[in-house]
């Protein structure tokens, strides 16, 4: 009987032995809790795809910006040209006695500087503006995507050490399931219980075993999660430093549920995109009613013409334009409807994020609570589970009952064991939802 149950206990001293031997991998990545979020939200050298995409969108949106107010500045350039030509002089209305019909062919030398210069136009001031909304709405969208990408990561991390605390707990069952087999070997052996009584307990020793490498299996798919929430290399080996307690997941987040909800409003990242896009539609239609008036121009050039180099003689021209746009087959006005549809969708959005952040914030706190009150519950049932399975095991070594009753704890301990682990899981990630729902998600710690 003794011998059939070696092979089990070897696999089981194996498999809690696994974190030891990845420990001896070279050069893990020694990772806590802190150092995730602050790598999630671009701290590190190399931030994640999803940070670093938003930050050459912020750089895209600046690039427009300039190209918006080029309109407003001057523009300088040369130019130079040499042509060969003849014409007709009849087709240009002069028939003058003596000039012949066709003159030429000679050479023509231009060199030239031309400035442009807009001195009055107000629908490229606003065009200015409507860009600079724009880039404020990419900013915002990116600080988004700064807070998405904590919360992805602390979430990753957090799934992790749960992983790593049910590896924990099998473990421990695996060790418990152990040593019932040698204590009902030993009991049939002394004559006290009969075989069933050893039949039951290697069963439980092999659910054990399954158990356990079910949960190295998903704790090292976490880990993969967490090195891609990160953008690392997946098979980059990761040693958690933090395990699921009271104080990870803390963040910058007011007490009070109206101080929460204000600072929400007031930090939310969302939102401050979809007030900054709301500015940009209004500013953009604005300039698009601008364009109605009056346009003023300063062109200049100057520079050397002449049919030979040596003879060229210098000419200029200064001139002020004025443009009053009059009708365009009604674009203009298609433009303006346009943008007035955007910004009414961006109000309709605006009031629909702001009771959505209220929503946030109040449901986050209703899980916080809930889990602190799962976190109470589960540890006395933890305790009263430890105390039910050693009052058992006494009652089986006395020989006063079989190990069914043994067997009945310890699923029992089993499932308080995971209950204790769900409770303080649910307890870190509504943190986390809370610090997410008040735009503090990169203060986590």
């Amino acid at each position: 009987m003794a011998s059939a149950s070696k092979p089990l206990i070897t696999l089981i001293l194996a498999l809690i032995c696994a974190d030891s031997l990845v420990a001896q991998a070279p050069a893990p990545l020694r990772l806590s809790f802190a150092d995730a979020v602050r790598q999630a939200t671009g701290a590190a050298q190399v931030p994640p795809p999803s940070v670093s995409i938003a930050g050459f969108r912020v750089d895209a949106a600046a690039a427009r910006v300039r190209q918006a107010r080029s309109g407003l500045l001057p523009s300088l350039s040369l130019s130079g040209s040499w042509a060969n030509r003849s014409f007709n002089s009849k087709a240009q209305g002069i028939s003058f006695p003596g000039v012949p019909t066709v003159i030429g062919p000679f050479n023509a030398y231009d060199g030239r500087v031309r400035l442009n210069q807009t001195l009055f136009d107000f629908a490229n001031l606003g065009r200015v503006s409507a860009a600079k909304n724009q880039a404020s709405a990419v900013g915002a969208e990116r600080s988004a995507a700064v807070e998405a990408s904590a919360q992805n990561v602390a979430l990753a991390y957090v799934r992790a050490s749960r992983a790593q605390a049910v590896v924990t707990a099998r473990a421990a069952d695996s060790v418990l399931a152990t040593e019932l087999v040698g204590l009902a070997v030993a009991q049939q052996q002394a004559g006290v219980s009969a075989a069933i009584d050893v039949t039951r307990a290697k069963t439980q020793l092999a659910e054990a075993v399954g158990r356990l490498i079910i949960a190295e299996n998903q704790l090292d798919r976490a880990r993969i999660d967490l090195a891609r929430a990160l953008g690392i290399d997946p098979a980059t080996p990761i040693s958690l430093t933090d395990t699921l307690n009271a104080q990870m997941g803390l963040a910058d987040v007011p007490a009070d549920r109206s101080a929460a909800v204000a600072q929400a409003v007031a930090l939310r990242p969302d939102l401050a995109a979809e007030v900054a896009r709301g500015a940009a539609a209004r500013t953009s239609a604005a300039a698009i009613s601008a364009e109605r008036l009056p346009r003023l121009d300063l062109e200049a050039d100057y520079g050397l013409s002449g049919v030979r180099m040596p003879d060229a003689v210098g000419t200029r021209q200064v001139a002020i334009q004025v443009t009053l746009p009059i009708l365009d087959g009604f674009r203009r006005e298609g433009r303006l409807a346009e943008q007035q549809a955007v910004l009414r969708e961006s109000d309709v959005r605006q009031h629909d994020l702001r009771q959505q952040v209220t929503a946030d914030v109040d449901g986050a706190l209703l899980d916080l609570r809930s889990a602190a009150a799962q976190q109470v519950v589960a540890t006395d049932r933890l305790q009263l589970a430890a105390e039910e399975v050693s009052q058992a095991r006494q009652r089986f070594k006395a020989g006063v009952v079989g190990n069914i009753e043994v067997i009945t704890a310890q699923e029992s301990l089993l499932r308080a064991r995971d209950a204790d682990i769900d409770a303080r899981f649910a307890a870190v990630t509504a943190r986390i939802a809370l610090a997410r729902s008040v735009g503090s998600a990169r203060t986590l710690h």
